[in-house]
């Protein structure tokens, strides 16, 4: 520890934004005043709470309490993620009560850039008010659903966020979308749309928005099925900038694919685009669909870093991707390539064994195979040298459920990360869990010593990136 101290205090930082779990940077912050003063910054920077967590909704009134009572702690808050909240089962007037530490939290966060609030009933007309306060607040997601908890009136008033995200919007909420995007419109840049089966979000609806999104880079769509490709090519086309990121998942079933494909290819609208995240409504197989052949066409000039496609459901034991059509994705932009992600869609071992040798600056793999094919996998994966995160998840019918998918073995998997001999493998996944990949020393039997490979659990706050709703770069 005293060699440690020696080390020049500028390089503190650079140490401790690698360490990642909250609770190791508590106990940074407890080790003398100079790693408090570096490490508190690093721990209530980025704060994330999730439902699933234990005792969520006490940890929501802990945190409250301390960001309203800390403004000391609370300075340092950049992104505040609460994607739970103590509403349900409360007395009225302990409502109020968590209202007020609320907004005093909000208040002392003078440094927030970006909040996110998606529990129902998590936002009111004065944490509206007050989040219009905070001077830095550049990205916002809210739950839309307004009933008896907000004023969508109040929302427009918002007029310098970078990105606006609204999960299961009511159509009162989106009824004033088009005035808040146009209040918002000269630095608006990121729009998601999360609904379900929303009728509300149609093509008119986009094209009135169209108007105003000019400086729009990033379009996410969610369970939107009123809206085609007329709509899309509205906001598209009005891009002055040109779409970096684009997300159509559960569009109208009359989507033309091959017309938006054309209308691009004239315009060169999507020579910018580098995130495609798409749904196929996939009965059986993809293989040699129109469906396919329209994607293919309508990436051809984009420089593509991130690749999405998932299925809408059907028999997933049968619902496969085409061999070819994965050829033709990584022959067009193998060489760009940096993430390649299929969910809920077969896929062969061939087709895997392609992309990883294609793709050099493949980081991220997320596909879909049977159980038979993991033991082959390792070697599959030994040739895609940049590869960092994988994750496996298995074919299953539609009556399946989670606690039906068996839980791949631990040796299975440490077999799979021997094989593939990849240093930069960091993270690894099957189904529902995923590990940390750690490299032990250890002493061997010729006194050498030698990197044991070890599973750990996943320690970042975020949610690991397969399990987004929205996938984006």
């Amino acid at each position: 520890m005293d060699r440690f101290s020696a080390l020049p205090v500028d390089l503190l930082p650079n140490i401790l934004q690698e360490i990642i779990p909250p609770n190791h940077l508590a106990s940074v912050c407890l080790v003398n005043s100079t790693f408090h003063a570096f490490g508190v910054q690093f721990l209530y920077r980025r704060i994330f709470i999730y439902s699933w967590h234990k005792e969520a909704k006490v940890k929501v009134r802990q945190l409250l309490r301390t960001l309203a009572n800390c403004p000391h702690l609370a300075k340092h808050v950049v992104q505040l993620t609460l994607r739970d909240f103590p509403r349900a089962m409360i007395a009225s007037t302990e409502r109020e009560q968590l209202m007020t530490l609320s907004l005093q939290a909000i208040r002392s966060c003078v440094n927030l850039r970006s909040c996110t609030l998606t529990r129902d009933g998590s936002l009111s007309n004065d944490i509206i008010l007050t989040l219009q306060q905070a001077q830095h607040l550049a990205e916002l997601e809210i739950n839309g659903h307004n009933f008896f908890y907000f004023k969508p009136g109040l929302l427009p008033d918002f007029k310098h966020l970078r990105k606006i995200s609204l999960i299961m919007p009511s159509p009162e909420v989106l009824n004033i979308l088009s005035i808040w995007v146009q209040n918002t419109a000269p630095t608006l840049q990121h729009l998601t749309l999360l609904c379900q089966s929303s009728n509300a979000v149609t093509d008119e609806l986009l094209e009135t928005l169209s108007e105003y999104m000019v400086n729009l880079e990033y379009l996410y769509l969610v369970g939107c099925p009123k809206v085609t490709h007329v709509g899309v090519w509205a906001i598209i086309s009005k891009s002055e900038v040109g779409l970096r990121g684009l997300g159509l998942e559960d569009v109208s079933p009359s989507f033309d694919i091959h017309r938006l494909s054309e209308l691009c290819a004239v315009s060169q609208s999507l020579r910018r685009l580098k995130s495609i995240t798409l749904t196929v409504e996939s009965r059986s197989s993809t293989s040699q669909s129109p469906w396919t052949w329209g994607v293919t066409s309508l990436l051809a000039a984009s420089p593509l870093e991130f690749f999405h496609v998932s299925s809408l459901g059907g028999d997933l034991k049968a619902a496969g991707l085409d061999d070819r059509f994965c050829h033709n994705i990584v022959a067009a932009h193998g060489e760009r390539l940096r993430r390649f992600s299929v969910h809920r869609l077969r896929m062969s071992l061939d087709a895997v064994r392609d992309i990883c040798a294609r793709c050099p600056k493949l980081e991220q793999l997320f596909v879909v195979l049977d159980r038979t094919d993991l033991n082959e996998l390792g070697l599959c994966l030994s040739v895609a040298k940049s590869l960092r995160a994988v994750h496996v998840n298995r074919p299953i019918g539609p009556e399946s459920d989670s606690e039906s998918i068996p839980v791949v073995p631990r040796e299975l998997v440490l077999s799979i990360l021997r094989q593939s001999g990849l240093p930069a493998l960091k993270q690894i996944g099957f189904n529902t869990r995923v590990n940390q990949v750690e490299r032990l020393p250890r002493v061997n039997e010729n006194g050498e010593v030698e990197m044991e490979l070890q599973l750990g659990p996943y320690e970042s706050p975020e949610i690991p990136e397969q399990f987004l709703v929205v996938r984006t770069s």
